[in-house]
Order: structure tokens, then C-alpha cells, then sequence
């Protein structure tokens, strides 16, 4: 198994998207890139800590790729808009990819240069290694699994 790991606005919505996809083991939701050791959902939101809301994606390479992972990332973020995507706003929305090894850093750097063929503004997201993962709070995991309401209404 291997690990990826991105940030593309609030981590919910990020998190279901590559759940749906084989050879995804499994996600988590949680914070990164930051300079504050175990933040909560509030420290990350007060803009102070310098964190990221990322998932951490556990997945076999043998069923899904890397670039496939990429593609998801894309496809589900406007990677144009500084610290916001869609309503949401503040650094820890910002676009990112953490990146595990030298091959998964070579993959991000070529696929932003494709992405950016796609965009008439810069694409701004990040790409450093990745650092500590700190696990969002618990109610944040699966969040629309337990809150079917919330992606009926687009929250």
C-alpha cells in the first residue's frame, strides 16, 4: 500500500470523491503543512497554524495509479483561486499536493504542468513534502456517510 496525500478545500467532499474509486483502501480526513503539533478543527480554522485540510488517501498501486489520483485531485478542486474554493475560505483551503516519495513529487510537478494547459489563470496549487498528518476529529471521517443530508444540500 502507499500513501497520497492533497488538499483541495474542505476535506468532505474531497473525501468521497476518492473513496468511489477501486483500488482505494481507504481515506482519511486531517490536517497538514502547518506549524502547530495536533491542531483541532479550530485552531486549523482560526488561519493561525498554517495547515491544510488534506485527505490521506491509502491505496493499492497495483489497482489505481498515482496519475489516477492525480486526475481525481483536478477534477474535483478549481486549483486557480488562492485559499478558497467555492464558498469556503482561508489558507487551510488552499490547493496542495504533499508529495511521499521522488517519483509521486515528478508525477505532481508534470501533471500541474498539464493541468495549467487547461486553466486561463495560474494554477496556485502547492506541491512540498509531504510532514506530519494529524487525523481530523472523528465526526469529520465519512462525513457525508453520516450526514446524507449535508450532500443533499451541498454542504
Amino acid at each position: 500500500m502507499e500513501k497520497a496525500t492533497f488538499g483541495a478545500g474542505c476535506f468532505w467532499g474531497v473525501e468521497e470523491a476518492f473513496r468511489k474509486l477501486e483500488g482505494v483502501v481507504d481515506v482519511a480526513v486531517g490536517y497538514t503543512g502547518g506549524h502547530t503539533e495536533n491542531p483541532t478543527y479550530g485552531d486549523v480554522c482560526s488561519g493561525t497554524t498554517g495547515h491544510v485540510e488534506v485527505v490521506e488517501v491509502e491505496y493499492d498501486p497495483s489497482k489505481v495509479s498515482y496519475e489516477k489520483l492525480l486526475e481525481v485531485f483536478w477534477e474535483n478542486h478549481d486549483p486557480t483561486t488562492p485559499n478558497r474554493q467555492g464558498p469556503d475560505v482561508g489558507t487551510q483551503y488552499r490547493s496542495a499536493i504533499f508529495f511521499h516519495n521522488p517519483e509521486q513529487e515528478a508525477a505532481a510537478r508534470a501533471s500541474k504542468e498539464e493541468a495549467q494547459t487547461r486553466f486561463k489563470d495560474p494554477v496556485v496549487t502547492e506541491i512540498t513534502s509531504a510532514s506530519e498528518f494529524y487525523r481530523a476529529e472523528e465526526y469529520h471521517q465519512r462525513y457525508f456517510e453520516k450526514n446524507k443530508l449535508a450532500r443533499f444540500f451541498g454542504l
